[in-house]
């Protein structure tokens, strides 16, 4: 059984690890809480924009198009978005799960596999892989990428796609539905389109000038850029949420467990001071005898 001091001393540790994990859990909501206003803000241009690259598809605008061409997948090329930091619960084991998940579907049909990482957790993972090529890996992203960040991820995939070395752009990222509930998920990116089913009046039945080959050459890119930036703020958004409900049950743990440990730590001094209060009585006795 454990000394007093012993315990106590572990008690001190719990209470400090406590103290810390009580301090990332706030941190994680407040930056919880940012993310998930700039989510919001930025999803009806993504729905939008999504909206109005499947019209144009669908209405046979984009023939001919290179960003829009339809091609027999032979090579994919996977924009895969993780974390750089851990303790965030299981976000990048879905992440990876769902990576893997991709990666075994592609070589039972034979499609070689090209990387993208986002996140230096990602970029660990697919380094290790000697299956697929990792062509870029970014690192410390902040919550809201800038228009430089994104431009380079797009490029990279928009060059590969228009050169003929992969045949389909997929993003596997967290999609955020609630504080609660975060999904892993992949999207089509390229060729561009068809990432909707169902497209509002607003966009069917509006007039674009001076002709829909022009807009089209004018908007394609930056919609594209706007799912990608969609797609990496659900990710910060998912991080966030995930990483303050790990710390928060790291907290109610360690509370658990200094309660725990301070109720052993009364039994042993409760039990240490039965042992002398007999060994007094005892003494008592024998020098009555």
């Amino acid at each position: 059984m454990p000394s007093t001091r012993a315990l106590k001393t572990r008690i001190r540790s719990v209470k400090n690890t406590k103290q810390i994990t009580k301090a990332m859990q706030l941190v994680a909501a407040s930056k919880m809480r940012r993310a998930q206003e700039a989510d919001k803000a930025s999803a009806p241009y993504t729905q939008a924009a999504s909206e109005l690259l499947t019209y144009l598809a669908s209405q046979g605008a984009t023939d001919g198009h290179p960003l829009f061409e339809r091609r027999h997948v032979r090579a994919r090329l996977l924009i895969v978005i993780a974390s750089d930091k851990g303790l965030a619960g299981a976000y990048n084991t879905n992440i990876v799960k769902q990576y893997i998940k991709m990666l075994k579907a592609d070589d039972e049909e034979g499609i070689q596999n090209k990387t993208i990482a986002v996140g230096r957790k990602a970029a660990q993972f697919v380094s290790r892989i000697k299956d697929t090529e990792l062509v870029g890996a970014y690192e410390e992203l902040t919550d809201r990428p800038s228009g430089h960040e994104l431009r380079s991820i797009l490029n990279t995939a928009k060059d590969m796609f228009i050169q003929g070395e992969v045949d389909a752009v997929d993003l596997i990222f967290t999609e955020f539905v609630s504080s609660m509930t975060q999904t892993a998920t992949m999207r089509r990116l390229l060729p561009a389109g068809f990432a909707v089913t169902d497209v509002a009046t607003s966009i069917s039945d509006a007039k674009y000038e001076p002709s829909i080959p022009v807009v089209l050459d004018s908007v394609v890119f930056r919609l594209l850029g706007a799912q990608l930036f969609q797609a990496l703020l659900d990710a910060k958004a998912s991080e966030h949420s995930m990483r303050m409900v790990a710390m928060k049950n790291a907290t109610d743990n360690a509370s658990d467990l200094i309660d725990d440990l301070t109720l052993e730590m009364n039994k042993v001094r409760q039990g240490a001071i039965t042992q002398e209060l007999a060994e007094i009585s005892g003494g008592v006795e024998a020098m009555k005898d």
